[in-house]
């Protein structure tokens, strides 16, 4: 009897045993967020209406009808006085860069922001296993990750790994990159670093769907560190539950619509097509269809299920919002806490915030992003993220869902999950009590909103930019 017992609880004790190693395993793959620090440039580099006029009226090239597209632009934007740009436009070589120019502002961010965060962390740099540094627009040699490493003198045997090209939702990418080494190895540091090159990426020509860019984007990023300690567990201040990555480069309309190239005088620039709209929902769409079963409860979605075979059935249509993106008849709120969204522009926040059905609470974040730091490429969901942060809008037990676009056409998502009740004001600290502010001024409506109702055939500088 006993030798038959013994029988009987070996193989039960091996699936024990076999079913604990999986699940200890699974604890050791999980991706924690520690700490993040984004970049403030000095006061000197910030862009205020009078210096962002002076900029276009010294910019060559340009007919009387670029000039106003781009006071147009400017006006429209939704982008406020506080943001940054590199020394190099300062001192009025925007449109003559240098390589030297490109690597300081790079430089400058690195030391800054890497330095603070290994600071306040008590990381010391030899302890970093994994770096991956995404900058779309800038491809040095020696690369910028080995930039880093010889500052910070990093170990020989760290695994770094640098992204160009990869657009405003590379940030996500790296991300994913890091996810996927904790799968393998247990008890990892990485190092995230996200920003962009402005300084040679100035486009000197008049095409309208190359100098928008020049309005667009502005000097930024952000250092993150991540781990797989589950011993850090306690200390973490957010941990990724999912992330899901779109990708239409084989689509030739979506390839195309955002992409760097050559204008017909040959001069270099990014280009903007009138399809990016179109590229953006698809992308969009796809996404949200693979990542929402992964984020939202099982009642919300047996709720769409039964929507949308009614409204098959009816033959009806959802609305479209103003960026051609229809309205999703899930209720994203149902699982999810915040939005993070890139700040890509006002018509990009507002187009997400009506397809997702969310609240103006739920946009202020990227709102207010856009407003104080402008679109800093792959880096701004950091700062919507610092935004929520230094209001105490996030606690423990709390889920965010970031969302993001890029050159490619790309769409890439993920949610992470509140590990502890965060109120650090990081990068907001000296503004954070200024915003919402009761009506969002803009200055540059101030300045040149004027302009917005000018006939082309009679438009005239203004004396103060002529």
């Amino acid at each position: 009897m006993e030798f038959l017992t013994f029988l009987f609880l070996v193989p039960v004790l091996y699936f024990c045993l076999l079913f604990w190693k999986l699940f200890d395993q699974r604890r050791d793959q999980e991706c924690y967020l520690l700490d993040y620090q984004c970049y403030k440039p000095s006061d000197d580099r910030k862009l205020d209406t009078v210096f962002c006029g002076e900029i276009i009226r010294r910019t060559e090239n340009l007919g009387l009808n670029e000039y106003k597209f781009l006071l147009k632009a400017i006006v429209s934007s939704g982008i406020g006085e506080q943001t940054y740009a590199p020394r190099n436009v300062f001192s009025g070589r925007e449109a003559n860069p240098t390589l030297t120019d490109a690597i300081l502002e790079m430089e400058e961010f690195f030391y800054d922001s890497i330095g603070k965060l290994l600071t306040r962390s008590g990381i010391s740099p030899s302890e970093i296993d994994v770096l991956v540094v995404n900058v779309s627009m800038l491809s040095a040699v020696p690369s910028l990750s080995s930039r880093i490493i010889n500052h910070y003198r990093m170990r020989e045997d760290i695994k770094a790994y640098n992204l160009t090209g990869m657009g405003c939702s590379a940030s996500l990418l790296s991300l994913d990159i890091i996810k996927n080494i904790f799968k393998t190895q247990k008890n990892k540091y990485a190092l995230l670093v996200t920003s962009e090159s402005l300084s040679p990426n100035w486009y000197t020509g008049n095409d309208r769907s190359m100098i928008l860019a020049n309005c667009l984007f502005r000097s930024g990023g952000c250092a993150i560190l991540l781990t797989n300690k589950r011993s850090l567990k306690n200390k973490a201040m957010l941990k990724l539950k999912c992330l899901v990555r779109t990708h239409h480069g084989a689509r030739e309309e979506a390839y195309n619509c955002c992409i760097q190239k050559e204008d017909e005088q040959g001069r270099m620039g990014f280009h903007l097509g009138k399809t990016l709209p179109k590229a953006a929902t698809r992308a969009f769409v796809d996404n949200l269809r693979v990542i929402s079963p992964k984020i939202l409860p099982i009642r919300e979605l047996l709720r769409f299920m039964v929507v949308s075979l009614f409204k098959k059935l009816r033959k009806s249509s959802p609305p479209k919002s103003a960026v051609g993106v229809a309205k999703s008849p899930l209720n994203f709120k149902t699982g999810v806490d915040h939005f993070c969204l890139h700040t890509g522009g006002k018509a990009v926040i507002d187009g997400i915030g009506m397809s997702l059905d969310l609240s103006e609470y739920d946009l202020e974040p990227a709102r207010m992003t856009l407003h104080r730091f402008g679109n800093t490429s792959a880096s701004s969901l950091w700062y919507v993220l610092g935004y929520m942060e230094a209001k105490k809008r996030l606690k423990k037990g709390d889920s965010v869902f970031m969302i993001s676009f890029g050159a490619g056409f790309k769409c890439n998502s993920c949610l992470w999950e509140v590990m502890k009740d965060l109120g650090d004001a990081n990068v907001w600290e000296d503004c954070i009590h200024d915003y919402p502010p009761d009506c969002l001024s803009n200055p540059f409506m101030e300045k040149f909103g004027w302009i917005k109702d000018e006939d082309p055939s009679t438009f005239k500088l203004p004396d103060h930019i002529q």
